[in-house]
């Protein structure tokens, strides 16, 4: 064994460890957040009701059965699947991405919606949506979060790291 291999191997569970804290940490505040949410929307307003009509945002209760925009609601359990597949893709593999902190904040929004409307789906068999911007289609705080954090992710994607070999290259030229 190698001087200081168990040390570093030490350091890199903890690591680990703290990747998956931080991301399933914010997925169960997703859920949690997301749950409570529709449970309110479902338990005070009737279905196809909608609240402050006239406002920016108002509350639409709608059933959504369907993937986003309420597409192909007969693809109910190929949906149910991929919500599988992200989270367990995330699960298993996540840490590599989650590099900062934000990565795993950004990763467990992901890991949240995916697994939160995959349960309403499993459930329920449908999806209920409230958020009503009213120039987009009806949707909850797990579609926002999925989509916040893929969006903030990808724009991530396009700015180069410090830590990178290209950008300390590119510096070094300078």
């Amino acid at each position: 064994m190698l001087a200081g291999s168990t040390a570093v191997a030490a350091r890199l569970r903890a690591s680990r460890r703290r990747i998956y804290a931080v991301m399933l940490g914010t997925a169960a505040v997703v859920a949690l957040v997301d749950h409570v949410t529709k449970w309110i929307v479902a338990s005070n307003v009737p279905i196809d009701t909608r609240i402050w009509p006239g406002a920016f945002v108002s509350i639409d209760h709608v059933e959504n059965s369907g993937a986003a925009f309420s597409l192909f609601p007969q693809l109910h359990w190929f949906y149910l699947a991929v919500a599988l597949i992200v989270s367990l893709y995330i699960v298993f593999s996540g840490y590599r991405y989650g590099t900062t902190w934000y990565r795993q904040v950004l990763i467990g929004m992901i890991l949240g919606g995916a697994l939160s409307n995959g349960v309403d789906r499993l459930v329920q068999g449908s999806v209920v949506d409230f958020i009503d911007v009213h120039f987009w289609p009806v949707f909850n705080v797990a579609d926002s979060c999925i989509v916040i954090a893929i969006v903030v992710l990808l724009v991530l994607s396009f700015i180069p790291s410090s830590h990178s070999p290209t950008s300390s290259r590119s510096s070094a030229q300078s």
